[in-house]
């Protein structure tokens, strides 16, 4: 009988630290892309995965963050590299291209009004709808300062921060899933 105990009292150790390492029902994905194609994917499988009742933390970083930008905001103070990287990146999500067949813009506004005649969600209504959800946005501070980019110019969302990679890590670590798009 005790012998019976003993193993009783091992299995439960195990079963708790089984249970504290399981991850979480969680999706953590890093969009690096700032592609149309790329990002509007990162934003069909985060909507889909808060739907389905999953936690999702989406890190922006590099080519991604542009995409957080405010069309409608304009920041001064920025040095000649932040003013170039400025102009030269797209300002939020309606200034994306494809990465593919792209053809001088003609493939982007093909796209789009594909999209629209199929009623699909165009990324501007992701975004709004990723919001409504719950989805939790992480924006790369390091990317932001090498791009000159300054958070008075990042678009309006509840439940986004800025934060370094080691955040980032600390809520993939749990996660069920993790993607890099």
């Amino acid at each position: 009988m005790e012998n019976l105990e003993k193993q009783l009292v091992e299995l439960q150790t195990r079963l708790q630290a089984l249970e504290t390492k399981a991850p979480s029902n969680k999706l953590s994905m890093v969009v690096f892309s700032g592609d149309m194609d790329k990002v509007l994917a990162s934003f069909v499988i985060a909507t889909g995965a808060a739907a389905m009742g999953m936690e999702v933390v989406m890190f922006f970083t590099f080519w991604g963050t542009p995409i957080l930008r405010d069309k409608g905001k304009s920041v001064g103070g920025k040095d000649t590299m932040g003013k170039m990287f400025g102009a030269m990146l797209p300002k939020g999500t309606c200034e994306v291209k494809l990465s593919k067949m792209n053809m001088g813009g003609l493939g982007t506004a093909m796209m789009k009004s594909l999209m629209k005649k199929k009623n699909v969600a165009s990324l501007e209504q992701m975004l709004e709808m990723s919001d409504e959800l719950g989805v939790r946005i992480f924006v790369c501070e390091m990317s932001m300062d090498l791009m000159g980019f300054k958070r008075e110019e990042i678009i309006n969302y509840q439940n986004l921060s800025y934060c370094g990679v080691a955040k980032f890590l600390e809520e993939a670590n749990d996660s069920r899933i993790q993607l890099f798009i």
